[in-house]
């Protein structure tokens, strides 16, 4: 089966996102509770590799979820793991046997068309936890916006217990990648506390 989807834009927006963290940010909170941006990075670091693997097949019948949370480690090489990894993650979903049969991520069994389109999720709605936690803006095509909001809009509205919280109501007339972050129980006006 061809790709249906790249992954490189949302990849390169996260990369973009992940240069643009400062040292002294890491300990500062961000859109997912109890989560700093530490743990995020930490749980990117993993969630890039399981989703290459999920690509390749290699992770079929003995994956573990990807690292994250306050007891991930993560690897003093994240600057240039992050970017190597969504890389990689990137190369591996544009072979066309990663989209056919079904696959394994984080011990979660699915189509591969549809592990492709959680793992872009994954990449574009992280890439947006860090940015806004960090000051920073991203980037996000309209393609991987269509893409997700055409994946998230059945969203139960009271969430997906350890995936989104409750939805939350965004405007029609917002912009779309607003209406996206809203559905997974994101909003779109979130900053860390005495930052305007």
């Amino acid at each position: 089966m061809e790709p249906q989807f790249d992954l490189e834009p949302a990849a390169r927006s996260l990369a973009a996102i992940v240069d643009g963290i400062a040292d002294d940010q890491l300990t500062g909170p961000t859109p997912c509770a109890e989560s700093t941006v530490r743990d995020l990075l930490a749980h990117v670091v993993g969630l890039t590799e399981a989703f290459r693997q999920a690509a390749t097949k290699e992770a079929i019948g003995h994956s573990a979820p990807p690292p994250s949370g306050a007891d991930s480690p993560l690897p003093d090489s994240w600057r240039t793991l992050i970017p190597a990894q969504l890389d990689a993650l990137t190369a591996a979903w544009r072979v066309p046997e990663a989209w056919e049969g079904d696959t394994e991520a984080g011990g979660v069994e699915l189509p591969a068309a549809i592990m492709a389109m959680v793992a872009l999720d994954e990449l574009a709605i992280h890439g947006w936890d860090l940015a806004a936690a960090t000051g920073q803006q991203l980037t996000v095509d309209p393609t991987t916006v269509a893409i997700l909001h055409e994946f998230l809009r059945d969203t139960d509205p009271e969430g997906t217990p350890g995936l989104f919280g409750p939805t939350v109501e965004i405007p029609a007339d917002a912009a779309p990648f607003d209406r996206v972050l809203g559905l997974t129980g994101r909003d779109p006006a979130w900053h860390p506390a005495g930052v305007v």
